[in-house]
């Protein structure tokens, strides 16, 4: 039976929400200029970094959102303007609606611009959250679109502190009404100050819940584009053009990404930071920025204990005592193998008439007496564990090894180290099947698409990868050649967050 952590190992992964917030038109050089500290926090906690509108899009509230809250261009989302009719919806949902239908996931939007959430104007947007707060201006004036956004936080405010909606989109309008009525000055600068206090009162709301601790939130906050001096916008200056997003999380660095970032990324994102696996069928623009794996599942050997050359001289031995000299030739057959499957090979090539189970029950005597004198841990072995540990990320340990000899390599590795260990026998089959990877996340309570596999062999990389599993590749007897889901290093020895959450990306 595979083993699960006992008493005095990490908790549980904590349950994953996203809170997205939607400030409309906030320029970034006004928002680098006034006094806001809760936005400053939020950056500081994660970062903050421009994002352009691209080409194609107009720098309009409707196609803007759009994008962001369905992680696809115009041209397939099909909001032109801010009159939403004709769009292509249906198509590319909302991320609170496709969650909340294709997932069963409580999602919440709070908004009091039209569009977002009633069949006006050819919305809404948001098609069928789980729950919605809309609250509408008595007129298109400044001072009523304050009231508007105030109504709508004290409303969100009551949701995120009290219910439990897994993706939430709050939407702040002021700002961008007070620049059309009144431009970019100080009534325009006074409107981003009140929006920044709304935002640290969102922020409050979530982390006053009583089950805050046993959570893991990530804060989006993003605005659609800017204004020019006079205000308005539409256009394609710079101005205009620029917006942002402030990120932070669990998974979020604390600095941006090296490449530009787009609003499509927001849902992405959004998707990323819940471990729901984005379908291909979607066919998204965006790309999250920031995922560490929800686990880290490990091979032992080759991977972090220094086996293989055990097991090579295992099968070596078993074979010469047969009157036959394993080669490199054997190798594919015999490393990263299970005990059965090597000793059908050296069946094989021996020609003996000794079962496959007395050849295997030989190897693994052999190997495990091998273990039990010799094996040591490979360098950064260790240190990744621990990086791991304080990271905070569940880490399951996924052998082909017998049950005697991965319990013989936990009295090197520490067995605290581990949620959960998977060996050979445990499962119906053993790798390259995906049996072990698929039962270790089980295990775990995670999807394997969103763990990230540690290997070291081709028949490990294939298990991994039937699973799934993104890969991170340390090659060590056998060569591993490039894939769209790996990544390759030469070592443990280097590997940090940052690795984890590119390669789990």
């Amino acid at each position: 039976m595979s083993r699960v952590r006992g008493p005095g190992l990490s908790p549980p992964p904590a349950r994953r929400r996203v809170l997205v917030i939607g400030v409309d038109g906030v320029r970034l050089d006004v928002l680098r200029r006034v006094a806001t500290p809760h936005l400053d926090a939020l950056a500081a906690r994660g970062f903050l970094a421009p994002v352009l509108v691209d080409e194609d899009t107009p720098t309009m509230s409707g196609p803007c959102w759009a994008t962001v809250v369905t992680g696809v261009g115009a041209a397939r989302h099909g909001v032109w303007s801010n009159d939403f009719g004709g769009n292509r919806l249906s198509v590319f949902p909302d991320f609170a609606t496709r969650l909340a239908e294709q997932d069963g996931r409580r999602t919440f939007v709070a908004a009091g611009w039209r569009p977002l959430l009633l069949a006006r104007d050819g919305g809404p947007l948001f098609a069928a959250p789980s729950r919605t707060a809309y609250s509408a201006p008595l007129a298109e004036t400044a001072e009523d679109w304050d009231a508007c956004d105030e109504q709508i936080t004290e409303d969100a405010v009551r949701v995120l502190a009290f219910d439990d909606p897994e993706a939430s989109f709050v939407y702040l309008g002021a700002v961008d009404e007070t620049g059309h009525v009144l431009g970019c000055g100080r009534r325009y600068e006074a409107a981003v100050v009140a929006a920044d206090a709304r935002v640290g009162r969102l922020v409050a709301a979530v982390e006053s819940r009583p089950s805050y601790a046993e959570e893991a939130w990530t804060y989006l906050v993003v605005t659609d584009h800017g204004h020019v001096d006079a205000g308005g916008h539409g256009g394609r200056s710079a101005l205009e053009r620029t917006a942002w997003l402030i990120a932070a999380g669990p998974d979020i660095a604390d600095r941006a990404p090296d490449r530009p970032l787009a609003h499509a990324d927001v849902a992405a994102q959004v998707y990323a930071s819940l471990g729901r696996p984005l379908d291909r069928h979607w066919t998204l623009d965006g790309r999250p920025f920031a995922a560490m794996p929800h686990a880290v599942l490990l091979d032992m050997d080759g991977t972090l204990v220094d086996t293989e050359p055990l097991w090579w001289r295992a099968a070596r031995e078993v074979a010469a005592g047969l009157g036959h000299e394993l080669t490199d030739a054997d190798l594919p057959s015999v490393l990263g193998r299970a005990s059965t499957d090597t000793a059908a090979h050296v069946r094989d090539v021996t020609g003996t008439a000794r079962s496959v189970a007395a050849l295997a029950e030989e190897l693994d005597a052999r190997f495990l007496a091998a273990v039990e004198s010799g094996a040591v841990p490979l360098p950064g072995a260790l240190a990744l564990l621990s990086l791991l540990r304080e990271l905070g990320v569940p880490v399951a340990l996924v052998s082909a090894s017998p049950r005697p000899v991965v319990d013989a390599v936990l009295k090197t590795l520490g067995a605290d180290a581990f949620h959960v260990t998977v060996a050979a026998g445990e499962t119906p089959r053993t790798k390259p099947a995906a049996d072990p990877y698929l039962r270790a996340a089980r295990l775990l309570g995670v999807d394997p698409a969103s763990c990230l596999a540690v290997e070291d062999s081709p028949a490990g990389v294939a298990a991994a990868e039937a699973a799934e599993c993104r890969l991170l590749v340390v090659p060590s007897g056998l060569p591993v050649p490039p894939g769209p889901r790996r990544t390759l290093v030469e070592g443990l020895p280097g590997v940090d967050a940052r690795t984890l959450r590119e390669a789990g990306l």
